[in-house]
């Protein structure tokens, strides 16, 4: 064997086991890659770095640029509270305006994007119409990941095929061109929930809550504000002293002296003489907590009061993401208060509520936490490393106001990949476009960018092309040609599927998009099928990731709908024949 393939194969398996493994971050492991094949000759320093600077790195940080700017002037909040309002309460009839919303939704901005966007919804539904979380949360998870097919913008791996595709020599894919294939598999996997959800999905699991409470988590008891007297046996307590255990009812969300506001005070923050506090929770709560402490409670039109309720302080929604740093670990372990800047009001997890203390209790990716705080604190977490913020800020005023601008704007960028110009210059006219009108700003920019996603993307890009210089693409590709001679070529496309559905268990679909490629590219020139359907196959079938949740939207929504790994192998196994047939049939028809 040429020593450079072999060079290359130990290269190519030893990160594939090291993405398997997990035991390194999976972006270190693309950039170890890289370094190896620079150092070992495998590809020139120039080609190490490539990938950094390839269309589809710019494109991908472009849309998730431009996706934060349709969530955070409320775009998506508001598909979110149509479906809530319209879906009705049959089961059939919520699961599939549900799952096709987030499904469209998913073919413009990231997939776990459109899904964390409906975890609160799903849950409203849930409590609303009896209807058992267990059948909304996986249709909405399958539903999203079929709508990174809709579009070549859709997921990374369809962004990623039209780079490989240019390094090959061939024509790029337009915007829409998987759109034929991509509408069957989403109708597909509605379908499937909608008419068999209660043959292939688990029922309820845990505590049911009981029905919905008014708004829209029930927070309707108003914000009480007092002053700590001299007499006061709050004065040199703690937080955690006062308030530990919750003995009240009440949780307290700021305190104030001499126009200083701390909002979520530190469970040691000390209580002063003179101090304002202002407190959420029922009214009889709060009177015998201000019997007892001899606090003196505000008027209406307190000055502390107003400034809370109407200075730049709401409450939101949050969720804990996929691999979050934060996960096993309690909001006393990571001093949530003091991270964040933010208080915690509630806590959710599947069907099961939490409105008492909950500092000692282990997130969970897919955790719901409403929160309390300033808007500009929480307008950071909207790209959070692990937690992200999914519901529009309502004291913003750049929501709503410019949403029909970040629309224009996205449709307009879209609009410019389809005369021909590059979709990273498109989409990158529409980022700058956003920040110049202010919809966002410079640094909301870097924040909305999933740094981790483009770092595993540059870094493997380059795997790519040496997968090919060194002749290894060949050399497989050959073996393959050699076991299907003679093969029909709905058998071919079927093998591709296949190996391209298997890989993208083991490893980030992405980085099984980079190394097949190259190889079906081969294949197909010796097979006689067009290189570009294989290709594309193997970008759309990368994205056939639902027997395990291994997929970040399928780890994000297991804890919420109280999955079990059996529950994915059971529907995903389903949803992985269907999704197999029709893309190979279609691709078959459509477009070799």
């Amino acid at each position: 064997m040429d020593p450079e393939i072999l060079l290359v194969s130990v290269v190519v398996v030893v990160t594939l086991i090291l993405f398997a493994s997990d035991l390194l971050r999976i972006d270190l492991v693309a950039v170890l890659a890289c370094l190896a094949l620079a150092w070992l000759g495998l590809v020139t320093p120039e080609e190490a770095i490539s990938g950094f600077a390839s269309n589809a790195v710019v494109a991908m940080a472009a849309v998730m640029a431009l996706g934060a700017g349709l969530e955070r002037t409320g775009v998506t909040a508001r598909i979110a509270g149509l479906i809530v309002r319209y879906a009705g309460t049959a089961e059939q009839r919520v699961v599939a305006a549900t799952s096709m919303t987030v499904g469209l939704l998913s073919s413009v901005i990231h997939n776990v994007g459109a899904a964390a966007l409906f975890l609160p919804a799903a849950g409203r539904i849930a409590r609303r119409t009896g209807i058992p979380i267990s059948h909304l949360m996986m249709p909405i998870g399958f539903s999203a990941i079929l709508g990174g097919t809709l579009t070549m913008i859709g997921s990374g791996p369809l962004i990623v095929l039209n780079d490989l595709l240019r390094q090959a020599g061939y024509e790029p894919f337009s915007l829409f061109a998987v759109t034929p294939i991509g509408i069957f598999l989403l109708l597909a996997g509605v379908a499937m929930f909608s008419l068999a959800g209660d043959r292939v999905l688990p029922e309820a699991r845990g505590e049911v809550t009981g029905p919905s409470v008014k708004e829209i988590w029930g927070i309707d008891h108003p914000i009480m504000t007092c002053r700590i007297s001299e007499s006061s046996p709050l004065s040199g307590r703690t937080r955690e002293e006062v308030f530990s255990g919750n003995p009240y009812g009440l949780t307290l969300l700021a305190v104030s002296k001499g126009g200083d506001v701390q909002v979520a005070p530190s469970r040691w923050t000390r209580f002063e003489t003179g101090q304002q506090l202002a407190i959420i929770g029922p009214e009889e709560g709060f009177e015998r907590f201000a019997t007892e402490t001899g606090c003196i409670p505000s008027g209406e039109t307190d000055s502390f009061r107003e400034q809370i309720i109407g200075g730049g302080y709401g409450f939101a929604e949050l969720v804990v993401r996929p691999r979050a740093s934060i996960t096993g670990k309690t909001p006393r372990d990571i001093m949530f208060r003091k991270t964040f800047a933010i208080e915690p009001l509630i806590h959710v997890r599947g069907e099961i509520e939490t409105r008492a203390d909950f500092s000692d209790m282990p997130l969970a990716p897919g955790d719901i936490i409403v929160a309390f705080g300033p808007w500009e604190n929480l307008r950071v977490l909207a790209s959070h490393r692990d937690l992200q913020l999914i519901s529009r800020l309502e004291g913003d005023p750049v929501h709503f106001r410019k949403g029909w601008s970040a629309v224009l704007i996205f449709a307009a960028a879209l609009g410019l990949t389809l005369t021909g110009v590059p979709i990273s210059l498109a989409l990158l006219t529409g980022v700058v476009a956003m920040v110049l009108s202010g919809i966002l700003g410079p640094a909301d920019v870097y924040r909305a960018v999933d740094w981790k996603t483009i770092v595993l993307i540059g870094g493997l890009i380059p795997l790519g092309i040496a997968v090919e210089k060194s002749g290894a693409a060949a050399l497989l590709a050959g073996s393959l040609m050699g076991m299907l001679t003679g093969a029909h070529p709905i058998a071919v496309m079927l093998a591709v599927a296949v190996i391209a559905t298997v890989l993208s268990l083991v490893i980030s679909n992405v980085a099984a998009t980079v190394l097949l490629v190259p190889l079906v590219m081969l294949m197909g020139q010796g097979v006689g099928i067009d290189p570009r359907a294989l290709a594309l196959l193997v970008a759309v079938c990368a994205q056939n990731s639902f027997i395990l949740p291994t997929h970040q939207v399928n780890a994000l929504l297991m804890g919420p709908g109280g999955y079990r790994p059996s529950d994915y192998l059971k529907a995903g196994s389903i949803m992985t024949v269907v999704f197999i047939a029709i893309a190979v049939t279609l691709m078959y028809l459509l477009v070799a």
